[in-house]
């Protein structure tokens, strides 16, 4: 079973900036702590269905962007400390929402995402 833990949402003005951090920890028989799958983020924005933002293997070199969020988020992740990063930049009020660190990312027959391991969300706020 993994865990996830995100940090780093808060209140920004648009235009600025937030860096969301995501540590995970798999409880495993094999004592494992790196995930070797994609991670990624997924997003429940006011009024709209939880969303695909970004997705990143499990190398660190292979990344999957949400159309709304090319060019200006960008993910990465640390094996070392077991850690995904988002950094946001140019934020705009239609990113508000929760976002969600999810763990075992695949992108199913019909092109949609899904995740099986999910973080319980940090709340990120764009004003105007």
């Amino acid at each position: 079973q993994v865990q996830l833990v995100e940090s780093g949402g808060g209140l920004v003005q648009a235009g600025g900036s937030l860096r969301l951090s995501c540590a995970a920890s798999e409880r495993a028989t094999s004592g494992r702590t790196v995930s070797f799958y994609t991670m990624g983020w997924f997003r429940q924005t006011p009024g709209k269905e939880r969303e695909f933002v970004v997705g990143i293997h499990w190398n660190g070199q292979s990344t999957d962007y949400a159309d709304s969020v090319k060019g200006r988020f960008t993910i990465s992740r640390d094996h070392a400390k077991n850690t995904v990063y988002l950094q946001m930049d140019s934020l705009k009020p239609e990113d508000t929402g929760i976002y969600y660190c999810v763990d075992h990312l695949v992108v199913n027959a019909d092109g949609r995402w899904s995740a099986e391991y999910w973080g319980q969300g940090t709340q990120v706020t764009v004003s105007t």
